[in-house]
């Protein structure tokens, strides 16, 4: 997706997307937010990140979830919001945690070119193999946050790369 010598690249816009906004989809954002900067590639996208329920609109990510981020050098700023029907105008991709958010957002499409912004984010994850969701730790133990971040690392990871073309 780089942009030819002497053509300014279009920013592209994604949105991650979990069920409440304060586990994966956070920790995606952050993670991938991260890479960006890293890579000095920042200006090139603009990434988000919301939950398809309003259970935890305006609170911070869990704790849980915080403290994984945060071993490995990752800070989770934001506070949850709610996915909405605008959001299709907004982001050119919407990656969904797993397939129950797949459905919920593909409900909210409002037609096909809505429908072809949205994907699962373990479609990067070269080692999900059949299993293309991101389970939610949130139920869990300790393990099941180290789980998630290094399935949500791995992803964003080959979808950046993606996204360059490399």
């Amino acid at each position: 997706m780089s942009a030819p010598p002497g053509r300014e690249r279009r920013c592209t816009r994604i949105l991650f997307v979990c069920m409440g906004n304060i586990c994966r989809s956070p920790l995606a954002e952050a993670l991938f937010q991260n890479l960006l900067e890293r890579r000095g590639l920042q200006s090139g996208y603009m990434v988000a990140s919301a939950g398809t329920g309003n259970w935890h609109v305006g609170d911070p990510a869990d704790g849980r979830m915080r403290a994984t981020a945060r071993r490995h050098g990752i800070e989770l700023r934001g506070r949850a919001q709610q996915v909405s029907p605008q959001d299709f105008d907004r982001f050119d991709l919407m990656l969904a945690m797993d397939r129950a958010n797949l459905s919920q957002l593909g409900r909210m499409a409002r037609d096909d070119s809505d429908r072809a912004r949205i994907r699962l984010l373990r479609e990067f994850d070269p080692q999900a193999g059949a299993d293309l969701d991101v389970p939610d730790p949130y139920f869990g133990g300790a393990d099941g946050f180290e789980r998630v971040y290094e399935m949500v690392a791995r992803a964003c990871e080959h979808l950046l790369r993606e996204l360059e073309g490399e």
